[in-house]
């Protein structure tokens, strides 16, 4: 078996620190950044930003912004996805597919197995037919080293309506956290992170006490959006957790130098570091 996305994606965080640094290149930011609005500002955009990111403990870049320009902005997001790659930068790619059966298990396919088209080191999914219709994807995910991470508390006030309702007497939230704990201890027992995740956004001021028991003991590693120009913020509470701050127009907006993004980088490590450690 290859090593787990888990024990990857501890030793980076160990090492590089929480952030994951999200590559969004709409088309505000392109032309903040002098580029034009088209696939060759948005290929510059990528290598720029993977030269400025890549001590990052991972990238996430959103696929959408990318398959808005059709086939050839694909190719500029797999062109992404392979010189992160072959730098040993952890990938995590937000296309948060969610679907069953055969459907699924193409969409699986085309980002998890090694050599795949879009490999990534992980993917989000989106858990809403219900987070057993994944099953078969983790299977996939484990056999390759690679990882999931199931939306859970998104940072869209929308959200509200369907991730806080309640059955079975837990929150649909929590159930999507218990899904995930079972494919770690099914698959990453006994490590100190799992291969399988959640996202919370950072944004979820009460998200300790919507979902806070289903995390007792939890080892997935929780994705945390919205930190920084969406006013989401870290404590000393999330301190025990894998979280995995993920950053984009906050350290975004310091291009179009690699130079001043790698500054902003590390910039947004500190300060999470000590939002965790309780200091202000």
């Amino acid at each position: 078996m290859p090593e787990s996305f888990g024990t990857r994606l501890g030793r980076a965080l160990a090492a590089r620190g929480p952030v994951c640094a999200g590559i969004d290149p709409h088309a505000g930011l392109l032309e903040a950044w002098g580029l034009p609005v088209n696939v060759h500002g948005l290929s510059e955009f990528s290598k720029r930003s993977l030269d400025g990111l890549s001590e990052a403990a991972a990238i996430k870049p959103q696929a959408a912004f990318f398959e808005r320009f059709g086939a050839a902005g694909v190719a500029v997001l797999e062109e992404l996805l392979r010189s992160a790659r072959e730098r040993g930068v952890i990938t995590i790619l937000d296309v948060k597919r969610g679907d069953i059966g055969s459907t699924m298990a193409g969409y699986a396919a085309a980002y998890l197995p090694p050599g795949a088209p879009l490999e990534a080191d992980a993917i989000t999914v989106t858990p809403y037919m219900g987070p057993a219709a994944f099953d078969e994807t983790a299977q996939l995910a484990a056999e390759h080293g690679k990882g999931l991470f199931a939306l859970a508390l998104t940072s869209n006030p929308q959200g509200a309506t369907l991730q806080r309702s309640v059955g079975q007497g837990k929150t649909v939230a929590s159930q999507v956290i218990e899904w995930t704990r079972a494919q770690n201890e099914k698959f990453d027992a006994g490590q100190k992170v799992g291969s399988f995740g959640v996202v919370i956004g950072a944004t979820i001021a009460d998200r300790a006490q919507v979902v806070g028991e289903a995390l007792a003991g939890y080892t997935g590693p929780i994705l945390m959006p919205g930190f920084g120009a969406q006013g989401g913020s870290i404590n000393a509470d999330d301190a025990g957790l894998n979280i995995v701050v993920s950053s984009s127009r906050a350290v975004l907006k310091a291009g179009p130098n690699p130079a001043d993004l790698a500054t902003a980088l590390k910039t947004t490590n500190r300060k999470i570091m000590r939002a965790l450690e309780g200091v202000s």
